[in-house]
């Protein structure tokens, strides 16, 4: 089939590619010249795993091309919608004027029969707008929500958990004829992940708008849930990673996301959960999701929680300390900064007048330009060379599998802050390191 990808961030790239892994002839749109650019070199324009080698495999058979021109969308059978939908400044909301811009200029171009699939987080409501605004045209919109994490994408995009499909319905719920053909056309762009009996979700245009909102805002919680309870257990001395083992061998919660630490960051959980705070304020239906609230304060208070550690262990006063802080990414396996805890303890503790070092294996050079004030450096050593604390803040594995001697011939003093909980209290203890984490004693 023919595809167009109406923008080639983060979600586009990775579409583009990997559909035309599919089998598919793919045009990938984006009005960044220079992302343009690097994606027809085979560069891929952020970091993320198997992305630079797919972009070069599928390169290479003439199925993937990129343009800053959406006239070049123009016969494509399906458009992908893959827009950013940020948050509004100084709001909660969602900003929609990405997702509105793309549909307008895609609006030229369309033929009857042909598929608009929404990609892009969006607003419960959104779609419906859409699909009245392409309606004259003979188009018939869907909603497929994407469900990628950073670091997985690729993997994530070629064999998916599951498939939604909002259409088009009548008023007995059923999908109208021209859903039902729409339905067809995306069951042959992901033909060969249906193949794989991928868990297909067919349903309306607002449940399927839901599905990814809701699934974060549940993610979200399930991760500020287990940080209050290391919140409770830093008054108590109990140990919030033997806690959540405990709780963790129950089947009806289990153990994945029960890691306490720093919490969640980046451009998708917090704005999304924001937004959905937003939309149901809009639909006056707030109290619905007020919880929300509380979960977004419970993680922003592990911020301000790692720099009171960080006081704590340099006796009172970090004024004047020497602190390395090991990741500026929200994650590992991504350059991504948005949000970042990391690169947002750093920057409250060098406001607090300490001398900040960060260092990271791939993010340093986003992380330099949102905050240029920060000293940076290559590597874990080079950042901790006379530190007086070092704060292991994104969990790559060469942070999590560092020798506490190698770190001790550095430092000016051997205080380690286990800011995701992933270190070996007793072997770092046991090399005559000062070792704190949040939620434990």
């Amino acid at each position: 089939m023919r595809l167009s990808v109406i923008g080639c961030g983060y979600l586009g790239a990775v579409h583009a590619a990997s559909m035309a892994q599919l089998g598919h002839d793919v045009i990938g749109i984006d009005v960044d010249e220079y992302k343009v650019e690097s994606l027809r070199a085979g560069r891929a324009p952020f970091y993320e795993p198997g992305l630079p080698e797919l972009l070069t495999e599928v390169g290479a058979t003439g199925r993937l091309t990129f343009s800053t021109d959406i006239a070049d969308a123009a016969g494509a059978d399906v458009h992908f919608i893959c827009v950013g939908t940020p948050q509004v400044h100084g709001e909660f909301r969602a900003d929609l004027r990405y997702v509105n811009s793309a549909v307008e200029a895609l609006l030229p171009h369309l033929r009857s029969g042909d598929v608009v699939a929404g990609k892009s987080t969006v607003p419960v409501g959104t779609a419906e707008a859409i699909a009245e605004a392409i309606e004259a045209t003979g188009a018939v919109l869907v909603w497929n929500p994407e469900f990628l994490r950073e670091g997985f994408a690729v993997e994530d995009t070629l064999h998916p958990d599951r498939l939604v499909y909002g259409l088009p319905t009548d008023d007995d719920g059923e999908p109208t004829a021209d859903g039902s053909k729409a339905r067809s056309v995306l069951d042959e762009v992901y033909a060969t992940p249906l193949s794989e009996d991928i868990p297909l979700v067919v349903t309306d245009y607002a449940t399927a708008q839901l599905v990814k909102v809701a699934a974060n805002s549940f993610l979200a919680t399930k991760i500020s849930f287990i940080n209050a309870m290391a919140e409770l257990c830093e008054s108590t001395g109990a140990d919030v990673t033997r806690l959540a083992d405990a709780i963790g061998y129950d089947a009806r919660i289990g153990r994945r996301f029960l890691n306490a630490g720093l919490g969640f960051g980046g451009g998708c959980l917090p704005k999304d959960i924001r937004a959905f705070m937003a939309r149901a304020g809009e639909l006056g239906v707030s109290d619905a999701l007020s919880f929300l609230r509380e979960v977004d304060s419970i993680n922003m208070r592990r911020r301000v929680r790692m720099v009171d550690l960080a006081r704590e262990v340099c006796h009172g006063s970090i004024v004047g300390r020497r602190v390395a802080v090991l990741g500026a990414s929200f994650k590992p396996d991504s350059d991504d900064v948005r949000d970042s805890p990391a690169l947002s303890v750093a920057a409250q503790l060098q406001l607090q007048g300490a001398h900040v070092t960060v260092t990271d294996p791939q993010a340093i050079a986003n992380a330099r330009a949102k905050w240029p004030d920060l000293h940076f450096a290559e590597t874990a050593l080079e950042a901790a060379r006379d530190a007086d604390v070092v704060l292991l803040a994104t969990e790559w594995a060469e942070y999590r599998e560092i020798d506490p001697d190698d770190l001790a011939s550095v430092v000016a003093h051997r205080r380690i802050l286990d800011g995701r909980n992933v270190l070996q209290p007793a072997r770092w203890r046991a090399a005559g390191w000062t070792y704190r984490a949040l939620g434990r004693p």
